[in-house]
């Protein structure tokens, strides 16, 4: 359902059936990290809203497959349109 590409500032694209959303992804222990499920109801674009679930597992797959840390904190930013929150 998603696909997840970084880019050099320390960002991961995440694209879905509905658009595009970024996380970080700290690059110096590369680290991608996901807001609590609470957090992303207010920071996620609508369309990913009710996702969460399959994007937490999706994003802990790929994090697994290129040896990233994943984390999942309260104030974990998500960047929507430009705009991070």
């Amino acid at each position: 359902m998603f696909t997840f590409q970084p880019r050099w500032k320390e960002e991961l694209v995440v694209t879905g059936p509905g658009g595009q959303f970024v996380l970080e992804l700290p690059m110096g222990i590369l680290s991608a990290y996901l807001p609590t499920e609470s957090a992303w109801q207010e920071k996620a674009p609508d369309w990913a809203k009710d996702s969460y679930s399959q994007l937490k597992s999706e994003l802990e797959a790929w994090c697994s497959e290129n040896k990233a840390k994943f984390y999942i904190e309260e104030d974990a930013g998500v960047c929507v349109n430009g705009n991070w929150s």
